[in-house]
């Protein structure tokens, strides 16, 4: 299927690794320009590096910087100001008790995971507004809906983004602009396979007998019972930054494995 892209570009943050990394490779793919994100030049020369082995012919540039930080954002809009397709993927995770989280990591969090989002999709949203066509997607979580005990700071984070896209999304009423969130299950990104080594070395387990734990005991729900690959992830947001997704606005769309109950 042709998704349209070739006249387009997209800025992808947090994009040198997971999720954020299959998205800005899947939208190279499809054609479009793509500008891939992360916090040191290395990493983002390594990225550039991996999409062009994989897709010789793709468009793209990158942006080192911590986009977790107004300036960043500034600058990131003043280098590439002509942006047709804004995925919003920066975001942090970690486990750690209520009690023990201090207001250093609330406002840390939510500073990173929701107006990193916030500051970009403002600042190119004129561009979208001016040619009447545009895509903003935030990459939410399963978590948004189903708070993790483990992570409130995270879940709280990732539910505000919902509230962000579905406002947004509502002030451009009647264009050809559209805002959506999609909500990605547990995912074997750079983080989690992180997480998960360290718990096998700590509990003398293998990765697979943690993970198939993690899925027992903390995710029961999950119909995949695995953790997904960003590549699932990145097949849906492509589609939805595509010109064929005119009818999906407003939404926030579950690619989550079915690890929410809900039909609603």
């Amino acid at each position: 299927m042709d998704l349209l892209l070739s006249d387009k570009t997209a800025f992808v943050s947090g994009s040198t690794a997971g999720i954020g990394f299959a998205i800005a490779e899947r939208l190279a793919r499809e054609g479009a320009a793509v500008i891939v994100n992360g916090r040191t030049q290395q990493r983002v020369e390594n990225a550039i590096a991996a999409v062009k082995t994989a897709a010789p012919d793709a468009r793209i540039q990158g942006f080192a910087a911590d986009l977790g930080s107004s300036a960043a954002a500034a600058e990131a809009i003043r280098r590439f100001p002509h942006v047709d397709i804004l995925v919003n993927n920066l975001g942090i995770f970690e486990a750690k008790p209520f009690e023990q989280i201090p207001d250093e990591d609330w406002v840390r969090f939510f500073e990173v995971n929701v107006l990193s989002g916030v500051r970009l999709s403002r600042g190119y949203l004129p561009y979208m507004k001016e040619r009447n066509w545009g895509r903003v997607i935030f990459i939410s979580s399963e978590s948004a809906l189903q708070i993790p005990a483990e992570m409130v700071h995270y879940g709280m984070t990732k539910t505000a983004q919902l509230a962000v896209a579905r406002g947004i999304a509502e002030s451009f009423a009647g264009t050809n602009i559209t805002v959506n969130s999609v909500l990605a299950g547990p995912t074997a990104s750079e983080g989690v396979h992180t997480f998960v080594k360290q718990v096998a070395t700590a509990q003398n387990l293998s990765e697979a007998a943690v993970e198939k734990e993690f899925f027992r005991t903390i995710r029961p729900t999950s119909l995949l019972g695995r953790f997904e690959q960003p590549e699932e992830i990145a097949h849906v947001v492509a589609f939805v930054a595509s010109p064929l997704a005119s009818g999906v606005n407003g939404s926030a769309l579950r690619v989550d494995g079915g690890v929410v109950r809900s039909i609603a």
